[in-house]
């Protein structure tokens, strides 16, 4: 394995929509790195009440900082990145800071499920030879509660303490926050708790620590996060210090425990106890994941209501339909979570307006946003592979459940049929009208100053595989959608291929306008072979279609949105925020698209064990290593079209892991 990079992300989700975040190097590059980010609403609401931290060791020999800030215009300090002697992220973050050749200073951070809190420990590690063996087996285990513990090779020539003085906001994840005299730095101080309420509306922190808080309020003017300014965003802020934590780090190991009032247990008597117990929990639980994929994929699956949603992406994503809909197919059902995929598609199930499922699930009290077309189709696509699960694995069917989530793939396919928002209905040859101008439907969704970039209106060529493969899953049910499906499928072949190019039309018939074609070459097409349950064309016309993505769209980590060439492709995803977005689709890497694309590519090889082998060996391996290089032990959202295909967009992206398990577990298996 390479090196991990300093600039490569963790993250702590928490199960409620909030999470821990950070870099390698402890320098926060991006207002949404924080220490404790709290869903006040789950999954919504998010809000940053604690950013982070500076900590530093006091020895006989002077002090030590075991953290970095980086503040403007470029200034990095202090200096306690360049004491990093080795990261690890599983089974949670976990630093070793080398403080001279004698002492290394450790410190873990996890997130117990459920939530809104985060444990920071930290503990003195002998670096003598003959101890090496005996710390492998467990580096991080705290003391169980006598003062010697694992500390019997602390230094004996005096006393080391550790500082940890926290940073505060209590601001929208989204915004930054500067100095104000409206910021409370008050401290109310109750035994081993120290509870901070930095502004009204703004859920309490309370901190438990095993070391003593010293009340020094202060500002902390001026940090710089990197990523927001190299996306054009406002990137400097001020942040509140109400104080320091200050441990005896000689005597046994130093525990912190920050939680957000009314998201987390406040009720502690030992916080050393209480974090042993947490550990331990945390612990078995991830271990019981049958691998680090399938315990990362559990970070996207968050609290709703009295149900559950999946987290399109972190750090800034919330629960959108289509996302969910993809996702849902890697993350939990190629998984075998069964009964978590049963959940989220029976909550979905109840929000379907005139055959249309919101693309964000509506908070309570707003209105459901119907922008989206394949949203409800990718619905039929995951309830498909849900219902034909059980046939893989044992699960106690639900009659009930199983006959909510057959009523709403009915009543999704019943409206697009008769027609429903946005000009989508069934046309005549069988295949799905859908747009109008002003709204983006398909998955190509960027707008820049009110004008669409991809309108796409017309029949998507991914639109038609979709509505195909549902008519069918359709058919299952009622007979009634059979002839349809047939004069679609007929329709389809027909239509969108075009012999000379050799591959499928992007959209026909567009702008509603009967006969045009747009010929652009996009990744779209793919799901004509792959990644849905019917390959729609013949063996001959879909190994063309495999054969010319590979050659113009395929990169080690996913597939171009745009070839090389074509009018507006931008080889790097960069620039400001309108920049940014006016590229979105033309050329960048979306790593999800692979799923489909590896399935056809066996698909047209006939499947066979041997084409699934070789499919393994030639697509899988960058892809686990793009896992140590941007978001660690997750897949990015988006990646430059060009070498070195840099990591874009949200490093933790729910349906790019969701395909590579499904390719893992289903495609491939």
């Amino acid at each position: 394995m390479n090196p991990i990079d300093s600039n490569a992300e963790w993250i702590e989700a928490d199960g409620l929509g909030g999470f821990a975040s950070g870099t390698v190097s402890g320098i926060r590059s991006r207002r949404y790195h924080a220490l404790l980010l709290t869903a006040t609403t789950p999954p919504a609401g998010r809000m940053v009440l604690v950013n982070g931290f500076d900590a530093w060791v006091e020895t006989p020999d002077g002090t030590v900082a075991l953290s970095s800030q980086r503040y403007g215009p470029d200034v990095l300090h202090p200096d306690g990145a360049t004491r990093i002697e080795s990261f690890e992220y599983e089974p949670w973050p976990r630093w070793r800071y080398k403080i001279d050749n004698n002492t290394i200073i450790e410190q873990e951070l996890f997130v117990p499920k459920g939530e809104s809190a985060v444990f920071i420990s930290w503990k003195l590690v002998s670096c003598h030879p003959e101890r090496s063996e005996a710390e492998s087996k467990d580096p991080v285990a705290l003391s169980d509660g006598n003062s010697a513990g694992s500390l019997d090779f602390a230094r004996d020539d005096g006393v080391i303490k550790l500082r940890v003085r926290p940073f505060f906001s209590g601001r929208d994840f989204h915004s930054t926050h500067h100095e104000n005299s409206a910021f409370r730095f008050d401290a109310e101080q109750n035994g081993e708790g120290v509870t901070f309420r930095s502004y009204d509306g703004v859920p309490a922190v309370t901190a438990h620590s095993n070391g003593r808080y010293g009340h020094e309020p202060a500002w902390y003017r001026n940090f710089l996060y990197s990523e927001e300014q190299a996306r054009g965003l406002d990137a400097v802020e001020d942040l509140a210090s109400p104080g320091v934590f200050e441990f005896l780090l000689s005597q046994k190991p130093a525990v912190l425990l920050l939680a957000a009032e009314g998201h987390a247990s406040t009720d502690i008597e030992s916080i050393e106890a209480r974090h042993a117990q947490v550990r331990t929990t945390e612990q078995a639980r991830r271990k019981y994941f049958s691998s680090p994929l399938e315990r990362a994929a559990d970070a996207y699956l968050v609290k709703r209501g009295q149900g559950k949603t999946l987290i399109a992406g972190y750090p800034w994503f919330g629960d959108w339909g289509r996302d969910t809909f993809i996702a849902i197919r890697g993350l939990c059902i190629a998984t075998g979570h069964l009964e978590d995929a049963r959940d989220i598609l029976v909550a979905w199930a109840g929000v379907v307006s005139q055959g249309m499922l919101p693309n964000r699930f509506p908070d309570s009290g707003e209105q459901p946003e119907f922008n989206s077309v394949d949203a409800s189709l990718w619905y039929i696509i995951a309830v498909n592979d849900y219902l034909l699960a059980p046939k893989k694995q044992p699960l106690l069917t639900d009659d009930c459940h199983t006959k909510k989530l057959q009523a709403a793939v009915e009543a999704i396919l019943v409206g697009y049929n008769e027609g429903t928002r946005f000009g989508i209905r069934a046309d005549r040859d069988g295949l799905l009208w859908a747009g109008e101008h002003g709204q983006q439907l398909t998955w190509m969704d960027a707008r820049v100053d009110g004008r669409e970039i991809t309108p796409r209106i017309g029949k998507p060529v991914e639109i038609q595989a979709l509505w195909l493969n549902a008519l069918a899953i359709g058919a299952k049910f009622s007979a009634r959608w059979q002839p349809l499906f047939e004069k679609g499928l007929a329709a389809f072949e027909a239509r969108f291929w075009n012999e000379h190019a050799g591959y499928l039309a992007d959209v026909i018939d567009c702008d509603h306008q009967p006969g045009t074609v747009d010929l652009t070459f996009r990744p779209n097409q793919i799901f004509a072979v792959g990644g849905l349950p019917l390959q729609l064309l013949s063996q001959e016309k879909a190994r063309r279609v495999v054969d010319a993505v590979e050659m113009l769209l395929l990169t080690p980590v996913g597939l171009r949105s745009l070839a090389p060439g074509e009018p507006g492709y931008a080889s790097h995803y960069q620039g400001s925020s309108r920049e940014r977005d006016a590229i979105y689709h033309q050329g960048t890497v979306w790593p999800w698209l692979v799923g489909a694309f590896v399935e056809a590519w066996v698909r047209v090889r006939g499947s066979t064990s041997e084409a699934k082998a070789e499919a393994r060996a030639k697509f899988l391996p960058p892809i686990y290593q793009h896992l140590n290089e941007a978001g660690l032990g997750h897949i990015s959202e988006i990646c430059d079209a060009e070498p070195p295909h840099t990591p874009r967009g949200c490093p933790f992206q729910a349906w790019s892991l969701g395909e590579l398990l499904r390719l893992e577990r289903a495609v491939l298996a």
